[in-house]
Order: structure tokens, then sequence, then C-alpha cells
């Protein structure tokens, strides 16, 4: 979902590990993806309307590049075919074969054996691939590769396999396995081989993902238009990227959605020989596990969702609430300013009035922020804005971003900008993006085509509505995925009613302030499954998981001893 995205755990991981070349990914501290309501500072009014054979004739040159992955001798991890997998709950297709980095537990739970090929990145950490079916319908025919990373259990103490998400969707989440130490709770470390995985399409998995080389042709887009001339340049590049994506990897595309990466994880565990396995996701990561703990309950040993999302609700309504999450969010930051004499925005007590001030001057100009650099928009404002909510504790630096650019300096707001969409210094981007809206809207098939155009342009006043001022980046995501043609996504992943039925207690965690998840569409997500067991976290924050040992410890203890922590509150 889009602003579910910044997600993952507080503590900030440090630099990645020396591992296989990689394509170039966004930095680990902004997993998080949004929508592309951003695009274009330099789309000129004649940006042609795409076609199959044109789209890539625009935005398409690949950014000057002078940051690179590290530098490896190693080869790619061997691939390993997985057990395929055709039916849920179905846990007899276990490998047979031994697992060439098992180790004699000293009184921990065994790895069963198993036939991936891990290679070591260092002691304790190790990284492989495992193939599995493109379309799960054909196990016998494509196959794709999911890469994952492996943090190895205290073999005194070893309880089984804990697999990680981050959220996005479109990031990899092999990075919190690689960065664990940093991550998890001792308790954690020594209990579960974590493992992270790419999902399919994502990271280091193969394909991937591709759509444009260069995100910068669509910058700074204005998401609001104002008369006709705006809405068709605005429909005009939606369609661009839309084609784009069908251009370059519509193979993939009809079979990236969240059912087939959740199907993903019950072919990584047969491979594993596991009979369960645990699971612990963050944002997007509660959509995919909620998907997973559904589909394939007698697999699960226990599970965590954390900033969950809301199951009841369509993906334009839930866009729509996360909009109005924002918003409220936005107002409470304001207020503080307001009341706090040593912020930097406090406009003598009328913070609200300044920002209002501030897209009122949007409107009228972008404002400058630096030689060769691009200028803040409206676009690029909203998502600016949001990228700062994410986190209370980043409320300080909107602050005085907001307050430079209140005097003609945007320098601020659009570093928060690039910090958003993880944009490189060089000024390249990784791949997130795409894959963010590949994955969003191949769950959502229907998106696609006249109809769904129609819908997307219809909708665009329940936005405002919900967010006033910061909304309109969320409304031109729906017109991304409206934009796909036709049947170019396949008849997506059936949708998958989400009861958890079968699968025991699920801890579902809620932030009262969370403003891309918000609180009431993750209570639902608990009142969602059979045996959901709800959190309550009283924080300024997207996803809770590393804010205070009270959550921590709550956590811990329920994935390692499956102690339930039924009506906490933190």
């Amino acid at each position: 979902m889009r602003r579910n995205s910044r997600s993952g755990p507080a503590r900030r991981p440090a630099q990645r590990l020396t591992h296989r070349p990689a394509r170039r990914l966004g930095p680990v501290g902004v997993v998080g993806i949004a929508a592309f309501g951003l695009l274009a500072a330099g789309c000129s009014d004649s940006l042609a309307s795409p076609t199959a054979e044109s789209s890539e004739a625009i935005g398409t040159s690949a950014p000057p590049t002078t940051a690179s992955a590290p530098a490896t001798t190693e080869a790619a991890p061997a691939t390993t075919q997985a057990a395929p997998t055709t039916e849920p709950t179905d846990t007899t297709d276990a490998t047979d074969a031994t697992d060439t980095t098992a180790v004699d537990t000293g009184g921990g739970e065994a790895r069963p054996d198993s036939d991936i090929a891990w290679e070591e990145l260092q002691p304790g950490i190790d990284e492989a691939m495992v193939e599995v079916p493109l379309d799960h319908d054909d196990p016998d025919g494509e196959q794709i590769e999911i890469y994952m990373i492996r943090h190895q259990a205290d073999p005194a103490r070893r309880i089984g396999v804990l697999f990680v998400n981050p959220g996005g969707p479109g990031y990899g989440g092999s990075i919190l396995a690689e960065q664990a130490e940093f991550i998890y709770g001792p308790d954690l470390l020594a209990s579960f081989d974590i493992i992270g995985f790419d999902p399919r399409g994502t990271g280091l998995s193969e394909p991937s993902i591709d759509c444009v080389d260069d995100y910068d042709p669509f910058f700074g887009i204005e998401t609001g238009p104002d008369d006709d001339a705006e809405d068709a340049q605005l429909q005009n590049v939606a369609a661009f990227f839309a084609q784009s994506c069908v251009n370059r990897s519509g193979d993939l595309l009809p079979f990236v959605g969240t059912a087939s990466a959740a199907t993903d994880i019950d072919a990584i565990r047969q491979a594993l020989g596991e009979e369960q396995v645990s699971y612990f996701g963050w944002s997007y990561g509660t959509q995919l596990g909620a998907t997973w703990v559904s589909m394939f309950p007698d697999t699960v040993r226990a599970a965590v969702l954390d900033g969950a999302v809301d199951p009841t609700v369509g993906r334009i309504d839930g866009l729509v609430q996360q909009a109005a999450g924002f918003d409220s969010s936005l107002s409470t930051f304001l207020a503080d300013c307001s009341s706090d004499i040593d912020c930097a925005f406090h406009n003598d007590g009328d913070a609200e009035g300044a920002f209002a001030d501030l897209l009122v001057q949007l409107e009228r100009t972008d404002i400058p922020t630096a030689p060769g650099r691009p200028n803040v928009t409206q676009g690029v404002f909203e998502l600016a804005v949001a990228q700062a909510l994410y986190s209370d504790l980043s409320w300080p630096e909107l602050a005085q971003a907001l307050a430079d650019a209140s005097t003609g300096d945007g320098a601020g707001v659009l570093a928060l900008y690039d910090s958003y969409y993880g944009r490189f210094p060089d000024g390249g981007y990784g791949d997130e993006l795409e894959a963010y809206f590949a994955i969003t809207c191949a769950d959502d098939p229907s998106a696609g085509g006249d109809a769904g155009l129609a819908e997307a342009i219809e909708r665009r006043d329940d936005f405002e509505a919900a967010s006033p001022r910061i909304g309109t980046s969320a409304a031109y995501e729906v017109l991304i995925c409206a934009s796909f043609p036709a049947g170019s996504l396949g008849d997506g992943d059936p949708e998958v009613e989400i009861t958890g039925d079968g699968a025991g207690p699920v801890v579902v965690v809620g932030n009262t302030g969370d403003p891309a998840t918000p609180f009431e569409g993750s209570r639902r997500m608990a009142d969602s499954l059979e045996e959901g067991v709800f959190v309550e976290v009283e924080a300024n924050v997207h996803t809770a998981y590393g804010l205070n040992s009270c959550i921590d410890d709550a956590i811990d203890t329920y994935l390692v001893e499956l102690v339930v922590p039924d009506g906490l509150r933190c």
C-alpha cells in the first residue's frame, strides 16, 4: 500500500555486508515507497501518449552512476528448486536432501534436512537462491528465483525459522536478516534462523520489475490538476509509466501479487524441510503475512503483524483511509508546533496558518532549492511532508524545512522528498518504486483499462475530502494503476479472504497515531483473524517494534515462548 511502505523496525540498520553484486537498491533507512505523485519536473506539455513501441522514448537513459554495489569476488549463490506448492496447508512435500550448512544444535531444535545450497556471507550469516514457479498453477512451467539471507540461530537454543518482511510492497526483505543484530532482541536472535527474502519481482530476486531507467523526467508533476490541460498531462505521464512497465516486465506483471508471494513462503518452507515456521511482518508485510496465515494455516507456528493494514476495505478505500491518516498526523504536528515556542515553524503560535500560506505560495510558483537541483513543486511538497509524518522523531526536521521554505529556500523540503523515494546522492534511484506499483496494481488487475480510469478520476473528490492539504498524490496513485492497459496484469492473484482460520493466535500491533496504517484499520485486521490478538501502542509513528521495551518484550516473548500478550497496551 502507498504509505504503508516506509516500514520495518524502528532500529536503524548499519551498513550492508559485502556480498554478491546487486542492482542498485534504495537506502535501507527508507523502507518505504509511496505515491508517484512526484514525477516529472522536466516533463513538457508535449509529452506524447505512450504506446508499446514508443514508451521508451522518454525517461529511459540511465542516470550517471558514481556509487556502485560493493566489490566482491564471490559468485552468485547456487539456486535450489523449491518443492512445488499447489495446495494450501499441504505440509507433506518437504525435500529430503541434506542442508550443507546443518550443524549440531547442541540441545536446540535441529535443522531438518534440506537441499538449499547456502553460501556464507560471514560467520553465522549466509545467502541462497530458491527456484519457485512463475505461475504456481503451473508448477512445471517457467521458474523464477527468490533471493534470501539467513541469520543463524544459536545451535543450543534454536527453535526454528522466523520469516521477516519489511513491507512496501516493493522492498526486499533480505536486509532484515542481513542486519538482524541491529534489529531484533537477543532472544529472537538466539532462538530463530531469521530468514529475510526478497519477494518475487523485488531486490535481488530474479527477474525483477523494471519500468524506466530514470524517474527524473517525471519528477514533481502536478498531482492536483486545475484545468483540463493539466489533467491531460497527468494522465499522459501515468500512462507512459504504466506502458513502460508492460514493455519491460510484462511477462512478470501478472504473477507478482500478494497471494503468489505468500505461496512462495510456503515453497521456501518446504525447501527448508520445516513443518511449521514463524513470521514477523511490518506494514504491507502484514498483508502478506495475513494472506499467508489464511492460505497455509497448518504451517503457522506464530505470527506478528506490526502496523497492520485494514483487510476489510478495497485498494482505493484503503488509500483514502491513509490520506485521512496523514492529514490527521499533519494536524497533530502543526498543533504541537504552535504550542512549542522552540519549534522552528512556530509562527507566533499559528503553524497551521503558516502552512496554509505555503500551500498558497506553491499554487503561484515553485520554491527554488539549489543550483542544478529540482525546485519544490506541490507534488514534491506533499510527499516531503508525508515523509516526515511517519514518525514524530522527524517533526523537528520537518519544522525547519517548512520554516526555510517560507523564506524561499526549498532545500530542506527536497531533502525530505529525496529520502522518501530513496534517491541516491548521484540523483539515481533503485527499482523499488517500479516494484511497488507492479505489486499493488497486480493485486487489483481490474483497476486497469477504461473503467478503472473513469473510477480513478471520479474518486479524486474522496481524496480531497479526506486530506485537503496533502491528498492529491494518493489520488494520483490510483491513476497509475488505472493506466495499465486492460489485460496487461492478467487475471491477477485470486483474492484471499483474511481469516486465519486454524492458524492459532496471531498478534496484531497498532499505533494510536500511525498515519500510514491507521489504528482502527489495524484493529480490524485483528478482528478479521480467527484468533487475532490486538496490542495497542500509544505512539505517533508507523510500526512499533523497536520503540520501547514494553512492545519489544511482548513480541519477543510471544515469538519465543508463545505467550500471548492479550489486552496489552504500551
